[in-house]
């Protein structure tokens, strides 16, 4: 599975804590797009960090993307802003399975200041990323509901598009500033012109805003 991790300024200073319990799995090629506590590196708030994983997933340039901020509210909010997300807010591990397993989306929120605490909140963030990826997705849980859920999810799906603008359309009517502050960040557009997948019509649309 391909992996970004998108962090925004509040909590750059965790992005090494999700970076770490991700490669640590050992099992995924892990992209960290985000900010990453350096000196000089542009500020990113989670408006450009949501709209940067939303624009990766439906470019099809990785399939997950682990994002979040202090409480992880408003990331997930921005993320579900656009179609072909569909991301939960992950505070434990149990969460981390019951997502993967009920809802089995393609990105999580994870809160990195709100009870982060002092004391193992890096802990928590790996033992909470190894049991999200420790099982294949949307195997459901419990097992006698697995086709409910299933079909839920193909429903889900199919409001989020209909209920949506295109990424095109929104890209050509949102605020220009969040979409430049997040293409021009460091290392985004050079990983979507590398990654993102050839026939979607998104990446010239994208590409020509740089």
């Amino acid at each position: 599975m391909k992996i970004a991790i998108v962090i925004e300024g509040s909590t750059k200073n965790r992005s090494i804590d999700v970076e770490n319990a991700v490669r640590g799995l050992g099992a995924h090629v892990v992209y960290n797009l985000g900010m990453k506590n350096v000196d000089g590196e542009p500020e990113l708030t989670y408006m450009e960090t949501g709209f940067i994983s939303a624009l990766l997933l439906n470019l099809g340039a990785v399939d997950f993307v682990i994002g979040g901020c202090g409480t992880g509210q408003g990331y997930m909010n921005m993320v579900l802003q656009f179609p072909g997300t569909s991301c939960g807010l992950l505070l434990d591990p149990v969460d981390a399975f019951l997502f993967s397993q009920v809802n089995a989306g393609n990105c999580i929120s994870l809160a990195l200041n709100k009870g982060y605490g002092n004391l193992a909140g890096d802990l928590n963030i790996a033992y909470l990323v190894r049991q999200l990826f420790s099982n294949d997705f949307g195997q459901g849980y419990p097992e006698a509901r697995r086709e409910i859920q299933i079909n839920a999810r193909k429903k889900l799906a199919k409001i989020s598009l209909n209920n949506h603008k295109s990424m095109p359309e929104i890209i050509e009517s949102m605020d220009s500033g969040v979409i430049e502050n997040a293409l021009s960040f460091p290392g985004v557009m050079d990983f979507i012109v590398e990654h993102a997948q050839e026939e979607n019509p998104l990446k010239s649309l994208v590409i020509g805003r740089s």
